[in-house]
């Protein structure tokens, strides 16, 4: 793609009269003001494929600018902490209104069977459905229905600027925070979003089991914004100039953690189930090719982020389940001196936190 300030030399070398477009340079880069910003949205859509359009605007000036990356960090930093003390917060709320939640239900049981049954009642059939589900496979439900509102708004010609903007994660974007977590919900492609929510929807009975509705939603939303990070240093380490890209780093957070949890259980692929291997060996070959996606340059995956969420499946199992959710004590007294000293909290409110 040549630069507008060529065109503008080669117009005066011929001796055209033509009004050029006028140019202007800020910290390297070079943007094209004029007409172009009134023509139709066909210089944001390009054929359907694994990775969104890129957007024009963005330019990567400084390449190995690490200045850029402290904002995101300190997003990075925050926000975990914040989804960590929401997570050990609402399982407070959760184990207190367990019992209330067990005479309602009783309750609406009883109401049930003494209402006259309909043949074919589409709510009886959606609501025996979800109670045969696992709370896993009910808590990941959401999830999955978030990433395809998200690939829906994809196809909307006139969403496009705000869904590159928002939905993408990219180092030389202006936008660097929120993209981190927006991202992690976003896929262009239906292939790459199937793949993912299958492997999310297969996993998700064991990673809840292991870690429990509330502390499995704080590690996927930090797992997201932990494995953009990463991939914004290895981009920016790098000078990589690839468009940018939707990540995959949550899913595999929780690949990597139920296979370091349970390396000995048997996996094989959805197309060949004759092929079985144990998820220790699936869980080393999946970081060996994000390993050397990242270090040959390949671009069609974000191999760092892919790395990123690995690694930190990993570190969570082994160690970040031990430093960081079991010493949520604190927080959680906190929060139940407070709700128990509230209006209508009951005076003293008793011996100490559920």
């Amino acid at each position: 793609m040549l630069f507008p300030r060529f065109t503008l030399n080669t117009q005066q070398r011929c001796s055209f009269r033509k009004a050029a477009k006028e140019t202007k340079t800020k910290k390297g880069v070079i943007e094209e003001t004029g007409p172009s910003h009134t023509e139709p949205s066909e210089r944001l859509i390009h054929k359907r494929g694994a990775s969104p359009p890129v957007e024009p605007s963005v330019a990567y000036a400084h390449p190995r600018s690490f200045g850029r990356l402290v904002k995101p960090l300190v997003f990075t930093i925050g926000f975990t902490a914040c989804s960590f003390g929401t997570a050990a917060i609402w399982q407070y709320e959760s184990l207190k209104s367990r019992v209330q939640s067990y005479f309602d239900e009783e309750r609406a049981n009883w109401l049930e069977k003494l209402r006259p049954q309909k043949q074919g009642d589409l709510r009886k059939r959606i609501n025996q459905w979800w109670n045969s589900l696992s709370e896993g496979q009910r808590t990941v439900t959401g999830i999955i229905a978030a990433n395809a509102v998200v690939f829906c708004c994809w196809r909307v010609p006139s969403l496009q600027r705000s869904m590159i903007k928002y939905f993408t994660s990219n180092p030389a974007s202006k936008t660097l925070c929120f993209p981190m977590l927006l991202s992690t919900f976003s896929h262009y492609s239906f292939f790459h979003m199937a793949a993912n929510m299958y492997v999310l929807w297969s996993f998700s009975s064991s990673i809840v089991s292991m870690l429990g509705r509330e502390q499995f939603m704080a590690v996927y939303v930090s797992a997201g914004v932990i494995s953009t990070m990463f991939s914004y240093v290895c981009k920016t380490a790098n000078s990589l100039r690839n468009s940018p890209l939707l990540t995959s780093g949550a899913i595999m957070t929780v690949l990597a953690a139920v296979c370091t949890k349970m390396p000995e259980a048997k996996l094989a692929i959805i197309f060949l189930p004759m092929y079985a291997f144990s998820a220790g060996n699936a869980l080393k070959a999946i970081v060996a090719m994000d390993t050397a996606g990242l270090v040959l340059g390949w671009r069609y995956f974000d191999h760092a982020a892919h790395l990123g969420g690995a690694i930190f499946g990993i570190w969570y199992i082994m160690y970040g389940h031990e430093l960081i959710w079991k010493n949520r004590e604190p927080l959680v007294k906190v929060w139940h001196d407070l709700r128990t000293k509230g209006p209508g909290g009951g005076g003293n409110g008793g011996s100490g936190p559920l």
